[in-house]
C-alpha cells in the first residue's frame, strides 16, 4: 500500500540510497557484508513497492535484536538433510531475509533439477515479506510458494483469545515479464497488522470485525486491537484453517516451536525460532512454458477486460509494480514517525 496522504511524511529518499543506508547501519552494528547487503535489500524493496509496515519501520526493532543477542549476527548455516528434491535448514537464528532467500534459492536449483523443489527453514528471524521470496522464484521462471508460522496473534474460529499465529502466505506466478510477475502475499487476518496501525497513525477507526480488545470485546479502536493483538481470521474459518495448515507444514514438519511457544520465549515479534517453508514448481517439467505463459496472458487479459473497454481490475502484486515505478521516480516517501524513530536508534536518513 503506498504511504496515505493524511500520514505527515518527511521527505523523500530514492531506492539507491535508501538500500545503501540501510546496509551501512547493519554493517556498523556487526552485520557481515554479505547478509547486510540482502538484509538491506529487501527491507528496501518493502518500502519501495508501497508496503512500509514491512520496510525500514522494522529496522529498529532488527537493531534491537543485534544489540541483545536474541539475533545471530553471524550465524552457523547447517544443511540438515538434502534428499533429491527436499532439503531442510538451520538458521542458527540468524537475520531472516538472508536465511529466506538462500532457502528459496535452494529451492528454486532444486525445481530446475527435479522439476519441484522444497526446502524447510527453521531457526530464522523474520522474514520481513512473504511477498519477497515468492517472488524471486517467479523471477527465476518458477511457480514460487512460501509460508512460515509466527507468535500466536489471531483468534482461533470460536476462540475469544488469540490462539494461532498470524501466518503469512505468498504465491507467485511467472509471467514473459519477469519483473512483474503475479504475486499473492496474504496473512491470515481479516486485516494485515501493518494496516491496522496505518489507521492507528492516521487517527481513524477500524471496520468492526477486524480484531478485539483486551476484554475480547469487537472494537473500532486500532490501538486497542494493537494492544491486545487479538486480529480476527479472515473469512471466519478459513483464515483459521488455513492458519492451523499452514502452523502444521512449518513448525510441524522442523519439529519447531508452535506458535504460542514462540510467543512463550520472545515476546518482540521478531518470531526469532520460527519454522519456514520454500516451494518452487516448474512449469517446464508439467509441460511447455511457452504454453503456460500465454495462458496466463490470456486470463489476466479476461480478467482485466471490461464491457467498457476500461480495464479497473488489478492483478495480485500489480498495485506494488505501479508504485515502484513512481517512487523511482519521485523518490520513497518516509513518514516523519519512522524518521523519529530512527533517529533515536541514531539513524538519521534525510
Amino acid at each position: 500500500m503506498t504511504t496515505p496522504s493524511s500520514i505527515p511524511t518527511a521527505g523523500s529518499i530514492s531506492h539507491a540510497d535508501l538500500v545503501r543506508q540501510i546496509q551501512a547501519v547493519l554493517t556498523a552494528r556487526a552485520l557481515p557484508e554479505p547478509i547486510a547487503r540482502i538484509e538491506a535489500e529487501l527491507m528496501a524493496e518493502a518500502d519501495l513497492l508501497g508496503t512500509p509496515s514491512h520496510g525500514i519501520r522494522m529496522l529498529p526493532r532488527v537493531l534491537a535484536s543485534l544489540r541483545s543477542g536474541l539475533l545471530n549476527s553471524s550465524p552457523q548455516i547447517q544443511i540438515l538433510s538434502d534428499f533429491g528434491a527436499i532439503c531442510r535448514m538451520d538458521g542458527d537464528r540468524g537475520p531472516g531475509r538472508y536465511l529466506s532467500l538462500l532457502a528459496m534459492t535452494k529451492a528454486v536449483e532444486k525445481a530446475g533439477q527435479f522439476g519441484i523443489g522444497a526446502c524447510l527453514l527453521s531457526r530464522a528471524g523474520h522474514w520481513g515479506r512473504a511477498h519477497a521470496y515468492a517472488y524471486r522464484a517467479a523471477q527465476a521462471g518458477m511457480i514460487g510458494i512460501c509460508m512460515t508460522n509466527a507468535m500466536a496473534s489471531m483468534l482461533a474460529f470460536g476462540s475469544s483469545q488469540a490462539r494461532l499465529g498470524n501466518n503469512p502466505l505468498a504465491l507467485a506466478i511467472p509471467r514473459h515479464d519477469a519483473l512483474d510477475p503475479v504475486v499473492l502475499d496474504i496473512a491470515m487476518s481479516q486485516a494485515a497488522v501493518g494496516k491496522i496501525a496505518t489507521y492507528q497513525r492516521e487517527g481513524k477507526k477500524v471496520p468492526l470485525g477486524w480484531g478485539l480488545d483486551q476484554a475480547g470485546n469487537p472494537t473500532e479502536d486500532p490501538a486497542a486491537i494493537l494492544a491486545s493483538r487479538n486480529f480476527l481470521p479472515m473469512g471466519e474459518h478459513k483464515g483459521s484453517g488455513l492458519a492451523l495448515i499452514i502452523e502444521m507444514m512449518t513448525a510441524g514438519l522442523a519439529g519447531g516451536l508452535l506458535c504460542h511457544e514462540l510467543g512463550q520465549q520472545d515476546s518482540s515479534g521478531m518470531d526469532i525460532d520460527a519454522s519456514k517453508l520454500f516451494l518452487a514448481l516448474n512449469p517446464q517439467s508439467f509441460g511447455s512454458r511457452d504454453v503456460f505463459s500465454q495462458r496466463v496472458e490470456d486470463l489476466l487479459a479476461y480478467l482485466q477486460a471490461s464491457p467498457t473497454g476500461a480495464s479497473s481490475v488489478l492483478f495480485p502484486g500489480e498495485h506494488g509494480w505501479q508504485t515502484r515505478d513512481r517512487y523511482l521516480k519521485t523518490g520513497i516517501p518516509m513518514e516523519a514517525q519512522t524518521l523519529e524513530e530512527l533517529a533515536r536508534e541514531g539513524v538519521n536518513l534525510i
